[in-house]
């Protein structure tokens, strides 16, 4: 087995991708109708939330994930706090997730008034690990009137929110039995891995409702905007209903029947989103072919391996991740430093959320994982177009 230097994984990576001054992690790509539809969406003027596009976005995304129901809102964060108030979260519950993840889990949960728990991931997923949570779980919490509550806080345990990490599926039947013995509600992060499938299924379709993200790093994008899926048709309508100001149906009264959020999709986003959705499947085919290559670039290197999707999967690999043989973040930062420098846009993973000032001072149980994976990941290009000329 070889080990490289930076340099020596700079002229490797250069070798596969495509002769550029400067690569980005992951771009936006707008070859299909693009500008047909959203040029419809202008001289019809049917630019806001309400238009054909919004809807046909919506059945079109179900149909692609194979849930009931889609609803369509303005980014990945809202459909997240929409999803945690409609399972039924209350201010000063604590609500799971993982501490390695995007800030907006985090906040979505805080803009409920609940408090986030942070759950240690596993090697093997870089999600939420079950084992470790079932075993921390079954220490430390308490039954009450049929629901869970933390022998350290009090608090009640409502919901667990595991996120499917650069697009790689979690472990979620084993999940689900842990949600299962703990009468935990389940919220799936699923905003990284659009046309990822775990055992066959399409992520989004295990727990009780899931968030898509579509901002303009995805695999596909809106501009702005997410999604919220489910299949209980009853969740869908309330999705439907809260995230459009909670206004009663009527020709020209505005009645609302309850406190709700502006968090719908405007038809112009929405257009954006239905000619990026029919690019999909040769947008995934493009990245696993990248990963693949990325794959075979590290398969003999000792000191630095490529992260391949997860045993029962089949990953999006919405951004590829190479893994340091080391934990350390200093060393982890000379490597990002050689290949940004060199025109190869990387980043590590984000900073543990359990570090954030705002949130230092939450729950949490053991996070050696976490801890680890931080010093040793590094995000590199993963761009559908980047197979072009090669």
């Amino acid at each position: 087995m070889n080990r490289l230097t930076p340099q020596e994984v700079i002229q490797s990576l250069q070798s596969v991708l495509p002769r550029k001054d400067f690569i980005a992690l992951h771009e936006p790509i707008f070859q299909g109708k693009e500008t047909m539809y959203v040029t419809d969406c202008i001289h019809t003027g049917w630019v806001s939330s309400v238009g054909a596009y919004v809807d046909q976005f919506e059945q079109n995304l179900a149909e692609f994930t194979g849930v009931k129901k889609a609803v369509a809102v303005v980014n990945g964060t809202a459909a997240l706090h929409i999803c945690l108030k409609l399972i039924g979260v209350k201010t000063n519950d604590e609500v799971l997730i993982p501490s390695l993840t995007f800030v907006a889990t985090a906040n979505a949960v805080t803009y409920t008034g609940a408090i986030p728990h942070f759950v240690d991931v596993s090697e093997k997923t870089l999600g939420m690990d079950p084992y470790k949570l079932e075993a921390y779980l079954a220490k430390h919490t308490f039954f009450k009137n049929n629901e869970i509550f933390s022998k350290k806080s009090g608090r009640r345990i409502s919901a667990m929110v595991p996120m499917h990490t650069f697009g790689h599926p979690v472990e979620m039947d084993k999940l689900l039995d842990v949600a299962q013995t703990f009468h935990l509600k389940v919220v799936e992060d699923a905003a990284e891995s659009l046309g990822s499938y775990y055992q066959g299924k399409h992520t989004g379709n295990f727990g009780h409702i899931a968030a898509l993200s579509f901002n303009g790093n995805k695999i596909i994008t809106t501009g702005g905007g997410g999604a919220i899926l489910t299949n209980d048709e009853e969740l869908a309508q309330r999705a439907k209903h809260i995230t459009t100001t909670a206004k009663v149906s009527h020709p020209y009264e505005f009645v609302h029947d309850e406190i709700g959020y502006n968090y719908r999709m405007p038809n112009l986003n929405a257009a954006l989103g239905c000619a990026q959705l029919e690019q999909l499947p040769v947008f995934l085919k493009e990245k696993r072919k990248l990963a693949n290559r990325y794959e075979r670039l590290f398969s003999s290197v000792s000191n630095i391996r490529f992260f391949k999707e997860p045993e029962n999967s089949c990953s999006n690999y919405w951004l590829n991740v190479l893994l340091l043989e080391q934990s350390d973040i200093i060393m982890r930062d000379q490597w990002l430093d050689a290949l940004n420098q060199n025109g190869i846009m990387s980043r590590p993973i984000w900073k543990p959320i359990h570090q954030l000032e705002m949130y230092r001072d939450c729950p949490a149980m053991p996070l050696d994982t976490t801890m680890k994976l931080a010093g040793q990941v590094i995000n590199i290009p993963s761009s559908a177009n980047l197979n072009e000329g090669l």
